[in-house]
């Protein structure tokens, strides 16, 4: 809950590191990309189980994302318990079979053929921790008047980013999982009326003999995303 009496503003120092130099800050981004690149969305999971930790420290990273008026209109919900997972696996699964029978409509369908996608789930119960991803279309102040957040996907597609990479900072796997519709899991969390599933992330190790569609190791190149004016 937000109080009222909060929002105020108030300039408090930045207190930055030490400015790096020109090569120092290339290095870094060099770096940083090289390891981003080896990212790979995996399908295949072992069921060797991940610290709680290493999930809520990936989660206060993505508590650090900026978003519209600092309203932070995000929830993340962690599931580890297997019962919990095999009903969303299965609620899931519901609409994937909708989905693939046609309810995706055929030129999307066949756009993810290269990916080998299906409507069958496994890694929603093998994977050791399910992050479901929820955003909040309105928050309530304390004293339960509602108040309008702000570019709302913007700001939950930037933190789930956040996450993203900081899962594969720790060496975790991760597969961005977006069944839909996804109402299913406000009643599965309790979570309130005011907040819209956007995605399920499943997390963890990849299994063994773990493999990723050669299609999505094909990356446009710099110069198709970038223009420089």
């Amino acid at each position: 809950m937000v109080s009222r009496a909060a929002l105020s503003y108030e300039a408090v120092p930045l207190a930055p590191p030490a400015p790096p130099t020109d090569a120092e800050s290339a290095t870094a981004a060099l770096a940083y990309y090289e390891r981003m690149k080896t990212r790979h969305t995996v399908r295949d999971f072992t069921d060797r189980p991940v610290p709680r930790a290493v999930i809520e420290a990936a989660v206060r990273t993505a508590g650090t994302a900026p978003s519209g008026a600092n309203h932070q209109p995000w929830h993340f919900a962690a599931i580890s318990d297997p019962a919990l997972k095999q009903r969303i696996r299965e609620g899931a699964e519901e609409e994937e079979r909708a989905f693939y029978a046609g309810g995706g409509g055929d030129e999307w369908i066949k756009a993810l053929e290269p990916l080998g996608t299906g409507a069958e789930k496994p890694h929603l119960t093998v994977a050791p921790w399910l992050i479901v991803i929820f955003a909040q279309r309105y928050g309530t102040f304390d004293d339960g008047t509602r108040f309008k957040n702000y570019y709302v996907p913007e700001s939950v597609g930037i933190a789930t980013g956040f996450l993203v990479a900081a899962l594969h900072h720790a060496g975790l796997v991760c597969l961005t999982h977006t069944p839909n519709p996804m109402r299913f899991l406000n009643d599965l969390l309790g979570r309130p009326a005011s907040e819209k599933p956007v995605m399920i992330l499943p997390v963890g190790h990849p299994a063994p003999d773990a493999t990723i569609p050669k299609a999505a190791t094909l990356k446009k190149p710099l110069d198709e995303i970038l223009s420089v004016f």
